[in-house]
């Protein structure tokens, strides 16, 4: 179910030429991380955000405004396609949890430092593991520890 969900949103954000870039438990996976997908997460340009949520609009499970929640604070939509939620985040203004320092932080998202890999059946724009390793350190929840763990490992 993951691949039909990566392929609808991936060809919905192609066809109308918005950069992306994959983060969370699937770019963890392309880097070697093996446990099991909970969503599908990734980042757009905030000038490109309304677009994703006007092209999206049937599959909305969550609407498109700003959340703070788990140790994220950003404006992002959930879409829900094949049972598979789909989070795409404004990269302007996110923000993280510092665990360390109990502080939020910016989340700077750089869509030129991508690293394409195959996965799911398409070729993604995975975060760079640098940047993913540096979040989730950051966030340092146990899925995120977990998840750094088998990208070490797996290098």
């Amino acid at each position: 179910m993951h691949q039909l969900a990566a392929q609808w949103i991936v060809t919905l954000l192609r066809d109308q030429h918005i950069p992306f870039v994959i983060c969370g438990g699937l770019a963890a996976q392309g880097y070697g991380a093996k446990r099991e997908l909970s969503d599908i997460d990734l980042f757009v340009p905030g000038e490109h955000f309304s677009s994703v949520v006007q092209a999206g609009w049937a599959y909305i499970s969550k609407a498109a405004t700003r959340y703070c929640e788990e140790g994220w604070d950003l404006t992002y939509v959930q879409f829900k396609y094949a049972n598979i939620k789909v989070e795409v985040g404004n990269a302007e203004g996110a923000q993280i949890f510092d665990a360390a320092n109990q502080a939020w932080v910016s989340l700077p998202i750089d869509f030129s430092r991508t690293h394409t890999v195959s996965l799911l059946g398409l070729e993604l724009p995975l975060m760079l593991r640098e940047d993913l390793i540096e979040y989730k350190a950051i966030l340092s929840r146990p899925v995120d520890i977990a998840d750094i763990q088998a990208m070490r490992e797996h290098a």
